[in-house]
């Protein structure tokens, strides 16, 4: 069984959990319809994607 031969410090347990930290969501506000969105995403509400409509919006009709 393999047995570590010296304890490691806590600079060094401190350096490899370096990158395990929770990174802060990038929220951008929309510039058509004002409201947050992750960017590289469809706005939801407005079903607009870099300037084109990609999603149409549902209406009584079209359930």
């Amino acid at each position: 069984m393999a047995v570590p031969k010296r304890k490691t410090s806590v600079s060094k347990r401190n350096m490899r959990r370096s990158h395990d930290s929770i990174k802060k969501l990038n929220v951008i506000l929309d510039k058509d319809s004002g409201e947050p969105r992750l960017p590289h995403q469809i706005d939801l509400s407005t079903g607009m994607y870099k300037g084109r409509q990609i999603l149409k919006k549902k209406t009584q009709e079209n359930k």
